[in-house]
């Protein structure tokens, strides 16, 4: 029986590759901002399209139940054989869309999660945690203008320079 352990696949940084990230997206809807998140997750290997229409399925199924803090959504759906790695993806808005859910609308930031067990995400999700429930990391990432300033927020990657 082997898993992903969580201390090899489990951190922030191994679960959201720099391709996986992107900032200011334009989009019309929750379901595009969705399918936003749901792409960078394909092109990135963790899963195949079919996964993007179940998390879609599971919004319109259980309501806007992802969107889980003031302006954040983390859109997922149950494990399936669609998803082929553990994986994260990162998207901030250039608008702010509803989902429809009562007290955390609109949203600007999305992470799609896929995950090949529950225990695999843990720690990425801990780290996600400790971002979102900071003010400032929350309006750093509203901010960011480009794909590489949201990896600097998140601490991905391994580069000390700054390009302000």
């Amino acid at each position: 029986m082997t898993t992903e352990s969580p201390s090899s696949a489990g951190s922030l940084g191994d679960l959201l590759p720099k391709e996986a990230v992107a900032a200011k997206v334009e989009v019309e809807d929750w379901r595009a901002a969705v399918v936003a998140a749901g792409d960078l997750l394909v092109e990135t290997g963790s899963t195949t399209p079919a996964y993007t229409d179940q998390m879609l399925a599971a919004l319109d199924k259980y309501g806007p139940y992802i969107v889980i803090a003031p302006g954040f959504a983390l859109a997922h759906a149950q494990a399936s054989d669609d998803v082929l790695s553990t994986g994260m993806s990162f998207i901030s808005l250039s608008e702010p869309v509803e989902f429809g859910h009562d007290t955390n609308d609109p949203v600007q930031l999305v992470a799609g999660l896929a995950s090949k067990d529950h225990d695999a995400h843990m720690a990425a999700l801990q780290q996600l945690a400790m971002f979102l429930s900071t003010a400032d990391t929350m309006e750093q990432l509203q901010q960011a203008a480009t794909a590489e300033e949201l990896c600097a927020v998140l601490g991905l990657g391994d580069s000390g320079s700054s390009a302000d």
